[in-house]
């Protein structure tokens, strides 16, 4: 293993299902993983989109979104999978 790397436990029904996932979209279970950890935000990286969201709203439209507003925004970006469930920030 190299420097650089490490390893994680998951249960074999997880491997397993990692491994079904990888080879249906041709890769290794390896590049999955990685690639949800690069490609999935933190809520940090939500917070500071939907802050950046609310500028652009705000120099667009010359005043913040009311939170009813995003409250709106969130749950249509949750009906249509842009957001988790629940989460404070509208993307």
């Amino acid at each position: 293993m190299a420097a650089d790397e490490t390893s994680i436990k998951v249960s074999a029904a997880a491997r397993d299902r990692l491994a079904r996932l990888a080879a249906e979209h041709g890769t290794t279970i390896r590049s999955l993983v990685e690639e949800l950890a690069q490609s999935t935000p933190t809520q940090a990286e939500y917070a500071e989109r939907a802050e950046l969201a609310r500028a652009e709203l705000t120099s667009a439209l010359g005043s913040a979104p009311s939170p009813e507003a995003e409250a709106k925004a969130r749950a249509l970006l949750e009906r249509l999978g842009g957001t988790q469930p629940g989460s404070k920030t509208a993307a």
